[in-house]
């Protein structure tokens, strides 16, 4: 039962495995972020980054909705 009551842990996810969820290039995913158009990575080492997997569900979750309302706008009479 108390597994149940506590929140998830936010689990950190490192660059090959965000690369392979959302289907860019690594330079690709450097200039959306920069762009503020991707969630910013967050520093885990000296040099070392990794991202909340919660906020890369969230952006592939607001592709898609972006996806469905250009699709709908354009089926609307």
């Amino acid at each position: 039962m108390q597994a149940n009551s506590k929140a998830q842990a936010p689990r950190l996810i490192r660059r090959p495995e965000v690369l392979e969820r959302v289907g860019l290039s690594s330079s690709t995913l450097y200039e959306m972020t920069a762009a503020g158009e991707f969630p910013a990575p967050i520093p885990i080492g000296r040099q070392a980054v990794a991202w909340l997997d919660s906020e890369v569900d969230a952006w592939i979750k607001q592709r898609i909705e972006l996806r469905d309302s250009r699709q709908r706008k354009r089926s609307a009479p």
